[in-house]
């Protein structure tokens, strides 16, 4: 007699609305994970998400297997949050999915859950407590409220780095027994793009221009450190050709950050994208000449290690987790000073032996990070739980 699945539920509300970001990191993290030789064996899944009222910003964004099934809510992801997280209300997320034997979040919060069966919630970061004022009042408040109910309730916490263990155990005392670590991958996509039209595609489609570009990606938003990164490229931006290509969507505070570039007399040197869909991601990082990532708070920092895949070289912060990201393949900065930025930036433009020495140790720190081993690491987690 075949012995009997046992069926996981996976909240993919975040893959289904968020392009970049969680979004990205749970879509990859459960296309990983159907494709393990294991899984089909072993378990049953079934995707749970709140009502869908726009469209996905990116094409298939669940994977497609004959173990999963998709079971959405009738309610909207607003009704959701203001039912469960806001009056607290004890509706099992089971109303939705049915019978479970685990449930795993992958977005910070975790829905009530009927039964005794083991919760599995990840915690990007801890950034609202570290750098509440690079969110608005409204949502600090949310997260204040409902991530720690959420931690406290879980059976098992998943870290996305050690930097973020660290903040769980010091920050709000959770047992270190409670939390595994589980590093995000890199989609091999992410490799050098050499073909000249590709890069003249995304020249064009995201009007970057002619010129060469240094690179930022992630949400525009304070706690990414753009206006640093802006006012460095003011101080080079005579020197050299290049343009300031920021990807991301526009996220709080935005008018702060596009307020900067008309003080620095950049307008025109400065281009914003907006969201970057994924299948043109490598090309853009391709075509630069340098990544910046001078974030003040990261979770992961998974950009680091997409344009190292691309064989960009890369200049980042040191705050937080980037350094286990980076390791030695990078410049690293403390998230503040300008002049240093500058400086440092005005070094890696102007010295091809640095780019190509940065390219070489990139291609191999990326080689630690990849999302099978991430699935594999989850899929353990799952028996060990399940138990």
């Amino acid at each position: 007699m075949a012995e009997k699945k046992s069926t996981v539920g996976i909240d993919v509300t975040s893959a289904l609305t968020q392009g970049g970001g969680i979004g990205r990191y749970t879509r990859e993290l459960m296309n990983a994970l159907v494709h393990q030789t294991q899984f089909a064996d072993q378990f049953d899944v079934t995707l749970f998400s709140a009502k869908q009222t726009k469209p996905t910003p990116v094409a298939n964004p669940l994977p497609n297997h004959q173990n999963v099934t998709y079971k959405p809510a009738f309610l909207s992801e607003k009704w959701l949050y203001r039912l469960w997280y806001r009056l607290r209300m004890p509706i099992p997320v089971q109303t939705f999915t049915g019978r479970l034997n685990l449930f795993h979040s992958p977005d910070f919060v975790l829905p009530p859950i009927a039964g005794n069966i083991p919760t599995l919630l990840t915690v990007h970061d801890l950034s609202f407590l570290h750098y509440p004022h690079t969110f608005t009042p409204a949502l600090v408040n949310y997260l204040n409220n409902v991530v720690p109910w959420s931690v406290g309730r879980a059976t098992h916490v998943l870290a996305d780095s050690v930097a973020t263990q660290k903040d769980l155990v010091d920050l709000w005392q959770v047992p270190s027994e409670k939390i595994t670590v589980l590093y995000s991958g890199v989609n091999p996509s992410f490799k050098p793009v050499t073909d000249p039209s590709a890069i003249d595609h995304v020249r064009s489609k995201y009007q970057l221009g002619s010129a060469p570009w240094v690179l930022a990606v992630g949400t525009v938003q304070p706690r990414k450190n753009y206006q640093l990164l802006i006012q460095a490229f003011g101080k080079i931006a005579d020197r050299f050709p290049h343009n300031l290509v920021i990807t991301g969507g526009k996220g709080w505070l935005f008018d702060d950050i596009l307020a900067e570039v008309s003080k620095q007399g950049l307008d025109g040197r400065i281009i914003f994208t907006g969201f970057v869909d994924d299948v043109d991601l490598p090309a853009i990082y391709s075509g630069a000449t340098a990544l910046a990532f001078p974030s003040l708070y990261e979770g992961f920092g998974l950009p680091i290690l997409e344009a190292m895949g691309c064989g960009t070289p890369v200049i980042n912060s040191d705050a937080s987790c980037l350094p286990e990201v980076a390791g030695e393949a990078t410049v690293q900065l403390p998230p503040e000073g300008v002049e240093m930025w500058a400086d440092e930036l005005a070094e890696l433009l102007g010295n091809e032996n640095k780019q190509q020495a940065l390219i070489t140790a990139g291609f191999k720190q990326k080689e630690w990070f990849t999302w099978q081993r991430s699935a594999e690491q989850l899929l353990t987690i799952y028996t060990g739980l399940i138990g």
